[in-house]
Parts: structure tokens; sequence; C-alpha cells
């Protein structure tokens, strides 16, 4: 009986708040009850399995490594994975991919340059233009 009192002791001191994660592209923000010491990146990770429970779209995937949570008012900079989510100090949130230029440490401009080539390309195929130069 001390043991089940201690034990309802200890859960009431873990303090859990809920969290509002919008997803670029996506219809609405998923809401969800965190406690204040999980990482960001197993908050992203349960964002996403609660995504795909949910059957939304844009499809994203499930490698939480490939996003990134912002705050919605300041999002200059993207939280450290590491951090507690408690911390923050905000309780809503923006999830979004890396850019190809992070993901693969390239720089903006050629990753930039060789996405619009490729674009180029597409649509050249597509609508049957040809390249006088080939």
């Amino acid at each position: 009986m001390v043991y089940n009192k201690q034990k309802k002791a200890h859960k009431s001191k873990i303090n859990k708040f809920l969290v509002s994660i919008s997803f670029i592209g996506s219809a609405g923000p998923i809401r969800f009850v965190v406690k204040e010491d999980e990482t960001v990146s197993h908050v992203i990770e349960y964002a996403l399995k609660c995504y795909a429970r949910e059957g939304r779209l844009p499809l994203l995937g499930s490698d939480s490594s490939y996003f990134l949570l912002y705050c919605p008012y300041c999002a200059a900079e993207a939280f450290n994975p590491c951090g507690k989510i408690g911390s923050i100090g905000s309780r809503n949130f923006v999830l979004s991919k890396k850019s190809d230029a992070q993901s693969l440490g390239d720089s903006v401009g050629t990753t930039t340059r060789k996405i619009s080539g490729r674009w180029k390309a597409w649509l050249n195929k597509s609508l049957g233009l040809m390249d006088p130069s080939h």
C-alpha cells in the first residue's frame, strides 16, 4: 500500500501539456499531450505517427530526421532535436521537411540550379519541345 502511494505521488510530479502541431500543406493541426521532459525528436516522431494514422495528405513518411520543428511566431531557427519540449515555452508548432540543402549539406545555390534544371527538362520533355542544340 505504501508503494502505491509513492507511485501515485511520483506520477503527479510529471508535468504534461497539450501541443498543437501544424504540417505545411496539410488541412489542420494535430493535437496531443506530451510530457515536458520529452525531446523534440520524440515529439516529431509521435506527430508523424499520428499524422499517418489519421490518413492525412500529403504523405510525409515516418523518418523524423527529415523534419524540423519551428515556432510559428518566430520561425527563424528550428528547435534542437535533442532539446526538451518543455523548455521551449511554446505550445504551438509547425513541422516542415528539411530542404535539400540542409539534408545533403549542399549550398542553396547549386541545389536550386539542379532542381530548376531538372524541372525545365521534365517540362520540355512532357510538352514535346526539343532542344535545337541536340
